[in-house]
C-alpha cells in the first residue's frame, strides 16, 4: 500500500502537494460549513480566502518587482491558505474585524520573503512571522480556527501524506514528543488532569496542523537530520501553552519564529546566483550544466540544493527543483547533471534553452547522503540512471584528494548510451582502485567491451562481486522505484537497515 502511495506522491512536487493538501483542508471546511458543523457559512469562507489571496498576490507582485526577485506562485497560494486557517473568517458579511487583520497579516507575510531576508534568503515562516508582527503592532492574534474536532481527521490524513512526501518524520515526531512531554510536565505542576490536557491538545487545538504544515516548511527549517531533531525539540518546548515569562505567554507562531532563528543560525545561509558557463552532453538525453562557482561556497560531496529558474508561464510543476550537486567541492565549477525525458516540464525546457551567462538560483544546501567520516568503512554504491550524480561528486572528490577508500560501484542503465560520467569512474578505477560495474538492462544491446555487463543488479550479482557484502555500507541513489527495488534486494539478502543509506530529496518530479 505504501509503495502505491509513494509512487503517486513521487509524481507531484513538494510545493504542489503542499498546495493540494491545503486545498483539501479548505474543501473539507467548506463541506463542513454546508452542514453547519462549523460556525461559518460557505460564503464566509470563500470571501475570506479571496480577500487574503488578493492582498497577498498584489503585494507579492510589488515586492518581487521592487527587489527584482523571481516569484513562486504556488508559494503565494500556500501562504495565503495557511493565513486563512489562522485568522477567524468574516461572519455574516461583517468584515470590520476581519479586514484589518487579514490585510495587515497578508502584507507582512509577503514582506517576510523579501524585506526580512538576509542575503536574499528569507529566515521566517511567512505566516508565523506575519501573525507575530500583527500581535505586536495591532494587538490582534491568530485564532487557529482549524483546530476543531471536525477538521481533525482531514488534517491527519493530509498531514501524513505531506510528511510522507517530504520525509520529515524525524522533525515532526521530535516536535510532537517534545511538546507532549513538556505539556505533561506543566500539567502536573499545575495540578491539571494530564489525560484531559493531552486529549484536548490533540482534539481541540491546531497542534497537528502546526506540526504537519508549518513546522516542516523547508526554507526555514534545518537541512540535516540531527539539527532537525534539535529544532523539533526546541519548538516543541516553546509550543507549550503554559510557558510564559511574567505576563508574556508563548504562542505557536512565536515558537516557530524563534525556531526559525535557530535554524538560520545553524544552517546554510548561501543563496547562489549562478551563471551558466557551458553545457556538455554526458549521456543520452543527459547534460552536465557547468556554472561559475563562488570560491567561498563549500559543501559536502553528495549534498543537494533547491534550484529556482525564472521563466514565463511555468507549468503545474513550478519553477523550483531539487538537484544533487554533481561536482566535487574541490572543483572550480558547479556541475549539475540533468536527465531529460519526453515531454519535459517548463523548468527543464527553460534549463535546456539556457544560454551561457544565463542565471539560475541555488539555495537550501541539504542532505546527509555523504561519505562516512570513517575512511576505513567499506562501501558499495548502487546507482540507477541519473542517480549517479552524488557518486560522481564523491568519486571526483576522492580523485582530487588522492584519497583511497574501499568502494565498489554498481551503475545500472537501460543502454550503454545512457551511462554518464564514465570517464570519472574509469579514472577512479585506474588511480584509486574504485571498481565500477556497469550494468545494461537492455538485453538486446551488444556490449562494446568487457567492463559492461548485461542484466539488472540483483542479489546474485551482488553476492558474486562482493562475497562479504554483509560487512559493507550500501549507498543507493536513483528513481524512487529503483531505490525501493535495490533496498528490497538488500533486505532480502540480510543486509541490516542501518547499513543501507538512501539518497532522498523532496519533490523528485
Amino acid at each position: 500500500m505504501l509503495k502505491y502511495i509513494d509512487n503517486f506522491l513521487n509524481k507531484i512536487t513538494m510545493y504542489r502537494i503542499t498546495l493540494y493538501v491545503l486545498l483539501f483542508f479548505f474543501g473539507s471546511a467548506f463541506t463542513l460549513s454546508i452542514f453547519k458543523l462549523l460556525p461559518y457559512t460557505p460564503v464566509d469562507l470563500v470571501a475570506s480566502l479571496l480577500i487574503i489571496l488578493a492582498v497577498s498576490f498584489v503585494f507579492n507582485v510589488i515586492f518581487s518587482f521592487v527587489f527584482e526577485a523571481p516569484t513562486n506562485t504556488e508559494s503565494i497560494y500556500i501562504t495565503s491558505l495557511i493565513l486563512f486557517f489562522l485568522i477567524t473568517p468574516a461572519q455574516g458579511g461583517v468584515y470590520a474585524q476581519f479586514l484589518p487583520l487579514a490585510i495587515w497579516a497578508s502584507i507582512w507575510a509577503m514582506a517576510s520573503k523579501y524585506i526580512f531576508a538576509i542575503g536574499k534568503k528569507h529566515i521566517f515562516n511567512p505566516a508565523a512571522f506575519a501573525m507575530v508582527l500583527v500581535a505586536f503592532t495591532i494587538n490582534e492574534s491568530a485564532s487557529w480556527w482549524i483546530g476543531t474536532p471536525y477538521m481533525l481527521p482531514f488534517v491527519v490524513v493530509g498531514g501524513l501524506l505531506l510528511v510522507r512526501k517530504i520525509r520529515r518524520a524525524d522533525l515532526v515526531f521530535s516536535f510532537i514528543i517534545s511538546s507532549l512531554v513538556f505539556i505533561t510536565i506543566f500539567a502536573i505542576f499545575r495540578g491539571s488532569n494530564v489525560t484531559n490536557t493531552l486529549f484536548f491538545t490533540f482534539r481541540d487545538s491546531a497542534f497537528l496542523f502546526f506540526a504537519f504544515i508549518m513546522l516542516t516548511e523547508p526554507l526555514t527549517a534545518p537541512t540535516t537530520k540531527w539539527l532537525r531533531i534539535a529544532y523539533g525539540i526546541l519548538v516543541g518546548f516553546l509550543f507549550t501553552p503554559s510557558l510564559h515569562i511574567g505576563a508574556f505567554y508563548a504562542t505557536p507562531e512565536l515558537a516557530l519564529v524563534v525556531g526559525n532563528v535557530f535554524a538560520y543560525m545553524t544552517g546554510p545561509k548561501e543563496k547562489l546566483f549562478l551563471k551558466l558557463k557551458e553545457r556538455v552532453k554526458v549521456g543520452a538525453d543527459t547534460f552536465d550544466f557547468i556554472f561559475q562557482k563562488d570560491k567561498s561556497f563549500s559543501f559536502k560531496p553528495g549534498q543537494y540544493m533547491e534550484w529556482t529558474l525564472k521563466h514565463r508561464s511555468p507549468d503545474t510543476r513550478g519553477n523550483r527543483r531539487y538537484f544533487t550537486l554533481a561536482s566535487s567541492p574541490t572543483e572550480d565549477e558547479i556541475h549539475l547533471g540533468v536527465k531529460f525525458y519526453p515531454e519535459p516540464s517548463s523548468f527543464k525546457n527553460r534549463l535546456l534553452a539556457l544560454a551561457p551567462g544565463g542565471e539560475i538560483i541555488a539555495a537550501q544546501k541539504s542532505g546527509d547522503f555523504v561519505l562516512p567520516e570513517d575512511k576505513n568503512q567499506e562501501l558499495v554504491f548502487l546507482a540507477g540512471g541519473i542517480g549517479v550524480t552524488p557518486f560522481r561528486s564523491m568519486v571526483q572528490y576522492l580523485l582530487d584528494k588522492k584519497e583511497k577508500r574501499e568502494i565498489t560501484i554498481f551503475y545500472s542503465n537501460k543502454t550503454v548510451a545512457d551511462i554518464a560520467y564514465k570517464e570519472v569512474f574509469d579514472r577512479a578505477q585506474a588511480e584509486l582502485g574504485i571498481k565500477t560495474i556497469y550494468m545494461v538492462t537492455d538485453q538486446k544491446e551488444k556490449l562494446p567491451d568487457a567492463s559492461l555487463h548485461s542484466g539488472r543488479v540483483d542479489a546474485q550479482t551482488i553476492r558474486e562481486e562482493i562475497p562479504d557484502y554483509l560487512a559493507k555500507q550500501f549507498y543507493i541513489s536513483g528513481t524512487h522505484s529503483m531505490v525501493d527495488s535495490f533496498e528490497d534486494i538488500l533486505k532480502s539478502m540480510g543486509v541490516s537497515k542501518k547499513n543501507i543509506k538512501i539518497d532522498f530529496f523532496p519533490g523528485f518530479a
